[in-house]
């Protein structure tokens, strides 16, 4: 009986850890999941990760140089069209414009007295132009010498040379006059240079210069954005980027907000690729201007360039390559088989089937702790 105990007892713990082995282990790395294609729209997309800018970025500079006196906004602040931003000294401008009033004044009274000139010689003309011509009858008549006579004619020619300059002095007093006023409206608008106004509604994104500061002319002051003409500027690569027509429908999801999907359009398709990346910018516009941006913050966008209805779909991460052949793996009764498929269309997540599998299939779901699988292969559900 010991004999016999030597050899049961070995036999029975082999049989216990094989069937500890069977059930605990070979059977769990035996067993897959299993689910069914899906029938759906599939949406095609092709995506980017950028970061937001705007079409319209306007560099507010100074037309003049000097010192700020006021400054009446800062960065983060929205103006509206036609908001004064900042005043610039503008040292004796007012006192020029002053100066120049004063000689327009003084032009206009010049012309004002050579007028009542003019019209007093003019009276004066008259009676001697009487006179003229009366002794002119009285030369021809003899009544008259001749020197009275020239004396006559020579008050006429006097007296129409004065009438002669007074013209010439108001034409000069009105030309005075009008090359004034024209320096008034230009010093005027240079003065208006000293004051800078906002040229659109928006948000100041930069402010690069502070009260007191000195600016230089055509410096940079503020960086205002419009926020109606927000994108995201990214690249895509150019074998895909054909795909790309402007007007195709987006999301924008914003890293500060990475599950919310903004509506968004392509706007624009750069016409040049980049020579070292190969790859092509495009711009996706929001639909919906959002309450808060942040220029320059990363985001990601998805441009959806086709959309298949009615497709069978299955999960991308269950395609696999077996033997050169691009698949999936199915259940076929207690076995698992591989079956080759035709794609039809992929986005990231979904795969839309041409051919090769039915709606009806068995899909074995994929799982690194399981046995690796190979046709034929036993497996458990």
């Amino acid at each position: 009986m010991k004999n016999y105990l030597k050899y049961i007892i070995p036999g029975v713990i082999v049989v216990a850890i094989g069937a500890i082995f069977y059930n605990k282990v070979y059977v769990v790395k035996s067993t897959f999941q299993t689910i069914k294609p899906s029938i759906g729209e599939l949406h095609v997309t092709i995506r980017g990760i950028g970061n937001v800018d705007a079409k319209n970025i306007y560099n507010i500079t100074a037309q003049s140089g000097g010192k700020i006196n006021e400054i009446f906004f800062d960065e983060g602040d929205f103006v509206k069209k036609g908001d004064l931003l900042l005043i610039i000294d503008s040292v004796d401008m007012p006192l020029l414009v002053e100066e120049a009033k004063a000689s327009l004044l003084k032009a206009g009274f010049e012309a004002s007295s050579s007028k009542e000139s003019k019209e007093a010689l003019e009276a004066q003309r008259t009676l001697i132009e009487s006179t003229h011509a009366r002794y002119k009858k009285l030369l021809e008549q003899k009544y008259l010498s001749q020197a009275e006579y020239d004396k006559a004619k020579s008050d006429l020619t006097n007296i129409d040379a004065q009438i002669a300059s007074a013209k010439a002095k108001i034409a000069s007093a009105s030309s005075e006059e009008l090359r004034l006023k024209k320096s008034i409206e230009a010093l005027k608008e240079k003065l208006q240079r000293f004051k800078i106004y906002s040229p659109v509604d928006g948000y100041i994104i930069s402010k690069d210069a502070e009260l007191a500061s000195y600016v230089l002319p055509s410096s940079t002051i503020f960086k205002i954005v419009d926020p109606k003409t927000l994108w995201i500027r990214t690249n895509i690569d150019e074998r895909v980027a054909s795909e790309l027509k402007v007007g195709q429908k987006a999301t924008i999801n914003l890293r500060s907000k990475p599950n919310e999907n903004i509506p968004a359009t392509l706007q624009r398709v750069v016409a040049t690729s980049n020579a070292v990346t190969l790859e092509r910018e495009i711009n996706v516009g929001f639909d919906v201007t959002p309450d808060k941006f942040y220029i320059n913050e990363q985001a990601e966008v998805h441009v959806e360039v086709a959309t298949y209805k009615d497709a069978i779909k299955i999960p991308a991460k269950l395609l696999r390559t077996y033997k050169e052949q691009r698949g999936v793996w199915v259940a076929d009764g207690d076995s698992a088989l591989f079956k080759p498929i035709e794609i039809l269309a992929q986005n990231d997540n979904e795969v839309a089937v041409k051919s090769g599998i039915s709606a009806e299939a068995e899909l074995l779901e994929l799982d690194i702790s399981k046995k690796p699988l190979s046709n034929g292969m036993k497996i458990f559900r």
